[in-house]
Formats: C-alpha cells, structure tokens, sequence
C-alpha cells in the first residue's frame, strides 16, 4: 500500500499543479455548454477525460484489478467496459458542472438539467450494473464499489494531507 500512497500522492500533486495553472473560464450567454467545452479544449475534443484525470485514472485501476483479483477472462472483457462507464460518467458529472457554474442563470432551467443530470447517472450506473454481472460474480460486482470508495476516500485523504491539514 506505501508504494500506492506514492503514485497516488504524486498524480495528485501533479493533477493540482496543472490545475492551479488555469483560471476558470466563464461561459458566454447563450453559448451551449458542449460547444464551450470543446472550443476551449482543442487538445480533448471527444470530450474525453484530460490527462491528469486519466493518471489517476491509471492508479485507479491499478488499485482495482488488486482488489477484484479477476481471470485474465474477465480483465479482458471488465476493463474496456468499465472504462466506457468511466467515460460516461465522467461526461455527465462535467455537464453537471457547468450546469452548476456561477454564468449560469439561477432558475427552474438549470434544477431541471440538474435533475436530467443526476437522473442519467443513475440510468448509467443501473446500465453498466448490469453489464458488470454478465461478466463478473456478484460478489465481485459488490466488491468493485466498495474497492471504488475506499479508493476515492485514501485520494481525498491524501488531497487533505498534502493541503497541509489533520488527516481524517
């Protein structure tokens, strides 16, 4: 686990750096939310996951095939899989945010996109539940969330710890 909590600390120091680097950009009226992200993302424009993310990503991973320990079967056919619901997810949490930003106007459109967005996450993760159980046990399955929390809650630990506070 020392040599996890390594490569975990390093991307995310990494992932703050490049982060500190931008400012936030704001979105001009009447300017969609998809084209806003792709103009200012030449480099990303398949809307997929920026690099830092993606090294995170990597350790996840990682981390995961430990923890589920699967057949080189089920590795071939559960990666590509979970890295599409990944992909999806990611997509619908970024909508989600520029939905929530500060050049959004307040009102009933954007609770309603906000509901739209939480409603299609939990469409996903009902989609890909399912796709999981036909290639991995149940056992396994359960096991896949809980390793992703414990996952998620040792990097927000470590985010924590290197911010200069009390660890959790």
């Amino acid at each position: 686990m020392n040599k996890l909590s390594k490569h975990i600390f390093v991307i995310v120091l990494l992932s703050c750096i490049s982060c500190a680097a931008f400012a936030q950009r704001r979105l001009m009226p009447g300017m969609r939310q998809e084209y806003y992200f792709r103009r200012q993302n030449p480099a990303n424009p398949g809307n997929r996951m920026p690099n830092n993310i993606k090294k995170i990503q990597v350790v996840k991973e990682e981390f995961l095939s430990k923890q589920l320990d699967l057949t080189p079967d089920q590795a071939s056919r559960f990666w590509p899989t979970y890295r599409q619901y990944q992909d999806e997810l990611w997509n619908v949490r970024r909508l989600k945010r520029l939905n929530n930003s500060e050049s959004q106007a307040n009102g009933a459109d954007q609770i309603n996109r906000d509901l739209q967005y939480d409603t299609e996450l939990v469409n996903i993760k009902k989609h890909y539940t399912e796709a999981f159980l036909k290639i991995l046990p149940p056992e396994k399955v359960s096991l896949l969330d809980k390793s992703e929390r414990a996952f998620n809650d040792e990097l927000i630990r470590q985010v924590h710890e290197q911010k200069g506070g009390a660890p959790y």
